[in-house]
């Protein structure tokens, strides 16, 4: 009686049972009927991605033009907490968190792969020409810059805004206050936050499934280790060990520390390439790439490939913007959370453009030396990033000095990302699930580390991880009119703030 007490105080049990209900209910499915998993998750996505193309594109670039206003508006002068609220952590600490639980291990993981794939197939010039190379880096730019930041923004922002001065749940649910008030409490609330939940472990358990294998390929490459099953499910059990012990200690120890110093050696390893790389050409390409990339944003932006290159941005630009939308529940909450004390234009401004910039430079410095090998040196690098995208980066590292070493440096610096992003999903998971608490239970934490280990394990013994994969880009569709409904909704939150001279009224937001 008291284990079920407890529960009750510290869970918020409908969101709870209801997440853990349709995970099994996906992994039964999935592992059991793996190939019509695939087959019917990926006509859902075609279907999507086909009849409704358009509205991402329309909407993303919306909502990155919302957070631009915001950002230059007297609204940016909002403090999110109060005006005498101070940043509970330091800013490189804030920006190295962001960076490890938005898109850390992708960077990692398609800094050479994307531009090398953009180089061979290209959407409009010929292939492995002078201009493959220009638009190989505008489109990774366009991929990994202002637009995915835009997106968790609009999702990070109304939160941090709505429970750091409304008192409102660290939780999705509060999103939707403005539009349909206290009923935010109810089961439309509850299935809001199920989906967020659920939606976040598939995410992540997706990339420790895809990870595992990732690792296992560059442990292939570094000490010849075979690529077996028994070795990744080995990887998954040491990653969920690691992130388990991460998120128990909590934001300001374990995953503070961790993603501190998976940025230093993410640092290190950048600073490397460029001084024992092609380091005039890296340069270069920044500087050129970033001038391209804002000359042609507008029109890259509102870009609908109606008929002849469809296929292409199907494959990529329409991938992306979902799997952003997708994930912005997960780094969305995570962010919101550790955001109390900055202003809205700090926020917008430190989350838009940092990240934006550090990650330009990473695929300067390695997709820029592999576009430099491929283009004007040896090759070497396309047949490896053709066979498996996860071998890319070990291919361009082969090619600079002391490639043990910084292979070695980069399988731990894939290995920590992952951890990272396990113990910054499974918080977001636990706080949703118990009511919105910013500081949830260590017991249910680890809970939702090891359910992610687990479901990555059994979906990647079974061979569904394609079908979870898949799967976890469906909910992009009712997501990015959620996010739609959370700008607008903030917008109108803001408007009343302004009225009140900064002082928070939760009862004038109501619908």
């Amino acid at each position: 009686m008291k284990m079920i007490r407890n529960f009750r105080e510290t869970m918020n049990p409908p969101v709870f049972l209801g997440s853990v209900a349709v995970i099994v209910a996906f992994v039964i499915y999935g592992a059991g009927f793996t190939r019509h998993a695939v087959v019917t998750f990926q006509s859902v996505q075609t279907f999507i991605v086909t009849n409704f193309g358009w509205l991402y594109i329309l909407a993303v670039t919306a909502i990155l033009i919302f957070v631009i206003f915001l950002a230059i508006s007297p609204f940016g002068r909002i403090r999110l907490g109060g005006e005498k609220a101070q940043p509970e952590f330091k800013d490189l600490t804030w920006f190295a968190m962001l960076m490890a639980a938005g898109m850390g291990i992708g960077l990692v993981f398609f800094g050479v792969a994307e531009p090398i794939e953009h180089y061979l197939s290209p959407l409009e010039v010929d292939a492995r020409s002078d201009a493959a190379v220009r638009d190989a880096m505008l489109y990774t730019y366009f991929h990994w810059g202002l637009h995915p930041w835009a997106i968790y923004i609009s999702f990070a922002l109304p939160l941090a805004y709505f429970h750091f001065r409304h008192g409102l749940p660290m939780a999705p649910r509060s999103l939707l206050y403005p539009l349909i008030g206290d009923r935010i409490h109810g089961w439309i609330g509850h299935v809001v936050d199920i989906l967020a939940t659920v939606g976040t472990l598939f995410g992540v358990g997706t990339s420790l499934g895809l990870g595992a294998m990732q690792i296992n390929a560059g442990l292939r490459e570094v000490a010849g280790v075979t690529i077996h099953l028994g070795v990744q499910l080995l990887i998954i059990a040491f990653i969920t060990g690691l992130a388990t012990i991460s998120v128990v200690t909590g934001l300001k120890v374990g995953i503070r520390r961790l993603s501190q110093f998976n940025m230093s050696l993410a640092g290190v390893i950048l600073v490397f390439i460029v001084i024992f790389g092609p380091t005039l050409y890296i340069l270069e390409t920044f500087t050129t790439s970033l001038g391209y990339y804002f000359q042609n944003l507008f029109n890259i932006s509102f870009r609908v490939d109606q008929i002849a290159y469809g296929a292409w941005q199907a494959d990529w630009t329409l991938f992306y913007w979902s799997w952003w939308i997708a994930w912005s529940p997960f780094v969305g909450i995570f962010t919101a959370r550790i955001s109390r004390g900055r202003t809205i234009r700090q926020f917008i401004v430190g989350m838009l453009l940092v990240p934006t910039l550090i990650g330009f430079f990473w695929f300067a410095a390695a997709g820029g030396t592999a576009l430099f090998v491929e283009h004007f040196g040896p090759g070497g690098i396309a047949g490896p990033t053709l066979e498996d995208e996860a071998l890319s980066l070990f291919a361009m590292l082969a090619h600079l000095p002391l490639t043990a070493i910084t292979s070695a440096l980069g399988i731990l610096l894939i290995v920590i990302f992952f951890v990272t992003s396990s113990d910054s999903g499974s918080f977001v998971d636990v706080m949703v699930t118990s009511g919105g608490h910013p500081n949830p239970p260590k017991t249910y934490r680890a809970f939702w580390c090891i359910t992610e280990g687990v479901v990555a394990a059994t979906l990647l013994i079974a061979g569904g991880l394609t079908a979870l994969r898949t799967a976890s880009l469906t909910p992009a569709l009712p997501m990015v009119l959620f996010l739609l409904i959370a700008c607008y909704g903030l917008l109108r939150a803001l408007q009343v703030d302004a009225a009140t001279k900064g002082r928070p009224r939760k009862e004038s937001l109501k619908g």
